[in-house]
């Protein structure tokens, strides 16, 4: 998505240009009324495979015709969209159970809970770092998964079927906020306030469909912080697939058209650094250890196997 004229519209990515099917309708006409889904992410998901089809037109006749283009370098690339749930597994990758202070049920099953389109921010949006709230500000990055297809009860074998393609999720989080400590030294994670706050789920850059997706457990997964590499992994690397994820999730909630699921982090996070925390920092795969949390002036960089690249700044509050 990308703002036009003060209006956030959908467009489709061709190459180093985006393609705005209600422009090009405008202009030359030739998609019809239809071309109305784009005014709106989820109306596009709604409506897929119809729009799918809807899109490949509007690339081809943008091609042909010469207009209903922008150069992607002339934008800012808005949040492609504002979910209506973002639905959230934490402790997903054994290698950042291993690095971090473990709660009760870490590594047991998948640890959910919830963010909002509250939490939203696009690419190059800023992040902002409250001191109010937190001084261990911390940043995973995440494959995230969009909900299609409606269902509940959804087995596994046929999870993936519910999936309109994947995106980035950078699962902004509060340290200081999250772990807490029994007297006994064991720990807990409050995953309220710790988790769901203004900027805390950057996403983006772009949404891409499951077709160009067949395997989500084979995309290197990676995070920089001013240009230092802190996580190098693999969705091979998930305790619990996508398709575990999807099927887990929709026994609780009848999962929609916009939802979407983030699938937990690998280690590297500035989190295995933190003693007071009970951080072990382990690393491996050319990762570079924090030299402490996210500061004013940060850029952090998010990145997934054929999604792109997302990229946002730290701005104090």
């Amino acid at each position: 998505m990308y703002r036009r004229d003060g209006v956030k519209r959908v467009t489709i990515l061709d190459g180093a240009y985006l393609v705005d099917p209600q422009a090009l309708e405008q202009a030359v006409g030739g998609l019809g009324p239809q071309v109305s889904w784009f005014a709106d992410m989820t109306e596009v998901i709604r409506h897929a495979p119809q729009s799918r089809e809807l899109g490949a037109r509007a690339v081809a006749l943008a091609a042909e015709r010469g207009v209903g283009r922008v150069a992607l370098d002339d934008v800012q690339l808005c949040a492609p969209m504002l979910p209506s749930t973002i639905l959230c597994a934490g402790s997903n990758y054994l290698s950042h159970n291993a690095e971090k202070a473990g709660s009760d049920t870490s590594g047991k099953e998948p640890e959910f809970f919830l963010k909002t389109a509250d939490c939203v921010v696009g690419p190059h949006d800023e992040i902002v770092h409250d001191p109010v709230l937190t001084r261990k500000l911390d940043g995973e990055v995440e494959l995230g998964v969009v909900i299609g297809k409606p269902g509940r009860h959804i087995p596994r074998e046929r999870a993936l079927e519910h999936v309109f393609g994947y995106t980035i999720v950078n699962d902004v989080t509060a340290r200081d906020r999250q772990v807490r400590f029994r007297p006994d030294g064991s720990s807990w994670y409050e995953l309220g306030r710790g988790k769901v706050f203004d900027t805390s789920a950057p996403l983006g850059p772009y949404i891409v469909g499951a077709e160009e997706i067949p395997d989500p457990q084979g995309l290197g997964i990676r995070s920089w912080v001013n240009g230092e590499l802190r996580q190098n992994s693999n969705t091979a690397q998930m305790i619990w697939s996508v398709a575990e994820l999807v099927h887990v999730f929709s026994i609780n909630l009848t999962l929609r058209p916009g939802m979407v699921i983030i699938t937990g982090t690998p280690s590297g996070t500035a989190w295995s650094t933190d003693k007071e925390l009970g951080g072990k920092w382990s690393g491996g795969n050319g990762i570079v250890p924090a030299s402490g949390y996210l500061r004013p002036g940060d850029l952090i960089e998010c990145e997934v196997d054929g999604i792109g690249r997302l990229r946002n700044r730290v701005a104090g509050a």
